[in-house]
């Protein structure tokens, strides 16, 4: 690790000035002291008058430490960064929003967590519940009946306790829901006058340690067993390594099933890393949808084995079409515990023939054990080719070469991907080289999921490298000022193509269908006249910003200023104008 690198795990702590010890203790203290035994080590917030007493407490009674705050611009941000810091880490933050208005700004978030299926806690708040105590117009509209409601369909649970005791065993119930699996995000409303009432002395606290998360479910041994039989037995066996922990021994392990049964193995580019892509059983990018080659594989499967694959029946119906699915498909996953009516994020329903109610790192190891080693039986899958990136114009292919040459030796951690980036540009050797995405598709996430993920990663040596669209950018892009705030280093890489694209090819197939101009796609699209200058807003913020990068002989450069100025400690953003374009779907 060079002198350069940045090599201390903390950050900026705004240490307050010492308050009286002993005197009244307030409700909001004991909440407080609850968040420290959960062991929880930040709380990212958007500051508001609904949760005062419990900011003071933080503050005040806990010294700002364990948790600490982080303050973010905006709501949304600060379960983002939570989001992102999971992510990186498997360890769950904490996100306050400010009453009803805090936490509408912030739903969009906690949606993306609940289908990415990641725990965190949201502390919310509420006026006085008690009308009399309201003070005139603000705590009356900053107030609502069943405030949770907001959240409730995409959240594991919530609660508004009534009393300093019920917030206590909320909080312990909240934070053992939402670290076990399937995971997610919960809720709970602290009512302003719960903080904010004297209670005397400090209260007995419950022995956290006593409600901790229930350990991993383990299969059925006569489930494993008949798992076994199948995938001993299969001629043309395939993993789906899907939704798996970052765990670099749950990783070797799937590596060491896949060698034992010589399986091809795909992965998912909305998913973070799950297996070496450039390993001879790796049978191509990973991808939202099949490739071809792909396709080919799983239609001619005998048995697949589905390691939380996000959307099973989906993948299934690309392969198979409207035929039956002929392979005997083994499915890995406990998502179902999380499948509701309101939200579809459960994708289409796969037919099944042994379902290991589990999560992958529990079952992998005991199928490991019960397999018998198969010789391989075909040459591995040869995938397409990626055309070559053009010299003469700034690509997303263009970028990823240049990164790649830049990165060269040095470890680092993908926090996000933007849109149209093909699997075979880069390859994921290791369970942190990529996080994957935001799980709901929220534009607005990357910058936030960005900054938390790097947040888990300071210190680690691992530089955090997040690519993302213009307008994903713009929408959240605020998380630099915590980030430099905090002086939580990273590089935002913004592939910049002046347009919400996606968008502008939906137009084109619609205006196609339609028989009408194509020409006619980007009205209503394009982000430019005036252009946004991108590294300025980054710049205005604290950072350290290049571009517009508009040749391809700066990429190069451009990044390698932008992670010397992370392994330095800094925080850095390029703005990339890549031609619009996509290499893949």
């Amino acid at each position: 690790m060079s002198a350069k690198e940045n090599v201390s795990g903390r950050i900026v702590h705004e240490t307050p000035v010492a308050a009286p010890q002993g005197g009244e203790v307030w409700g909001s203290d004991a909440i407080a002291a609850v968040l420290r035994s959960l062991e929880l080590p930040y709380v990212a917030l958007n500051p508001g008058a609904s949760y005062r007493g419990l900011h003071d407490s933080i503050v005040n009674y806990l010294g700002n430490r364990a948790p600490q705050l982080l303050l973010t611009l905006h709501d949304e941000t600060a379960v983002t960064i939570a989001h992102g810091y999971w992510k990186a880490s498997g360890r769950m933050m904490a996100a306050a929003l400010h009453s009803n208005v805090g936490l509408m700004h912030a739903s969009m978030a906690v949606f993306n967590a609940w289908c990415d299926r990641v725990p965190v806690l949201v502390l919310g708040a509420t006026g006085p519940w008690d009308a009399a105590k309201r003070r005139p117009w603000i705590d009356w509209i900053h107030t609502c009946a069943d405030q949770g409601a907001l959240v409730r369909n995409f959240t594991k649970w919530d609660n508004q306790p009534g009393s300093v005791p019920a917030a206590t065993e909320a909080l312990l119930r909240a934070a053992q829901i939402a670290q076990t699996a399937p995971r997610g995000p919960v809720y709970v409303n602290l009512d302003a006058t719960i903080q904010e009432q004297e209670i005397g002395p400090m209260p007995a606290l419950p022995e956290a340690s006593r409600f901790a998360t229930p350990q991993p479910a383990q299969p059925a041994s006569d489930l494993v067993a008949a798992a076994a039989r199948l995938l001993s037995g299969a001629k043309n066996p395939v993993m789906l390594a899907g939704r798996c922990s970052r765990s670099l021994e749950a990783w070797n392990a799937r590596v060491a099933l896949a060698e034992k049964l010589n399986a091809r193995v795909l992965t998912h580019i909305k998913l973070a890393a799950a297996f070496p892509t450039d390993h001879r059983l790796h049978a191509g990018p990973p991808a939202v949808r099949l490739a071809p080659e792909a396709q080919k594989l799983v239609a001619e499967a005998d048995v697949i084995l589905a390691l939380d694959w996000l959307d099973l029946g989906g993948t299934l119906r690309q392969a198979c079409g409207a035929k039956p699915v002929a392979a005997k498909i083994i499915q890995v996953s406990c998502d179902a515990h999380n499948h509701r009516g309101w939200s579809m994020d459960y994708q289409g329903l796969p037919p099944v023939d042994v379902y290991l109610l589990c999560e992958p790192d529990a079952a992998v190891p005991l199928l490991a054990d019960a397999v018998k080693a198969r010789a391989a039986s075909a040459p591995p899958v040869t995938p397409g080719k990626v055309p070559p990136a053009p010299a003469d114009a700034v690509t997303l292919h263009g970028v990823a070469a240049a990164l790649n040459a830049a990165i060269r030796g040095i470890d680092v951690c993908f926090a996000r991907l933007p849109l149209g980036w093909h699997g075979a540009y880069t390859h994921f050797r290791h369970p942190l080289d990529y996080i994957g995405y935001d799980g709901g598709g929220g534009v607005g996430s990357g910058p936030g999921m960005i900054v938390g993920a790097a947040l888990a990663l300071k210190g680690s040596g691992r530089v955090p490298i997040g690519l993302l669209g213009d307008g994903d950018f713009l929408m959240g892009n605020t998380a630099v000022w915590t980030a430099t705030h905090y002086r939580i280093p990273c590089l935002m890489i913004v592939c910049n193509n002046r347009s919400f694209f996606n968008d502008e090819m939906h137009q084109e197939r619609v205006a196609v269908a339609r028989e009408r101009p194509v020409e006619n796609r980007w009205i209503g699209q394009r982000i430019g006249d005036p252009d946004i200058d991108l590294a300025a807003m980054a710049r205005a913020q604290g950072a350290a910003a290049i571009g517009p990068v508009t040749r391809v002989a700066e990429l190069r450069p451009a990044i390698e200023q932008g992670i010397e100025t992370v392994r330095a400690g800094g925080v850095c953003v390029i703005d990339m104008r890549v031609a619009p374009g996509y290499d893949s779907e």
